[in-house]
């Protein structure tokens, strides 16, 4: 069973983006987690709100069309094979892979990270 974002002592009044990102604590298998920030303009209204809710089972969302995780290697190939179905010729999707130490800087609105388990079916 994944551990949810509170299990690991996130979703507290106070709590850090960069922290979670970054200094997440590695799952008992020991796996390396990957941040991955996830963009898209999808045209039909339809499609857009089928791919937020695909995306929801894997990170959570930042802006309107943008969305942020942290997933094991495993999590992430599952991703990219899926993700494809929702976009046609008109339609963008990037997803940018991050790797090692980095650092998320916010201006504007601070978005909290709510204390919802992720769940991936």
């Amino acid at each position: 069973m994944r551990k949810s974002i509170t299990q690991y002592g996130y979703g507290r009044e106070g709590f850090d983006l960069e922290d979670y990102f970054f200094e997440t604590p590695l799952e008992e298998n020991r796996e390396c987690k990957v941040y991955v920030l996830i963009i898209y303009d999808i045209i039909d209204d339809k499609k857009r709100l089928k791919l937020s809710k695909f995306l929801q089972g894997y990170g959570f969302r930042i802006q309107k069309s943008a969305f942020e995780a942290m997933l094991s290697p495993r999590l992430y190939r599952e991703l990219k094979s899926k993700i494809a179905a929702y976009a046609s010729e008109e339609d963008s999707i990037r997803v940018y892979k991050i790797i090692g130490k980095g650092q998320v800087s916010y201006y504007g609105k601070k978005e909290e990270i709510g204390a919802d388990d992720v769940i991936v079916i």
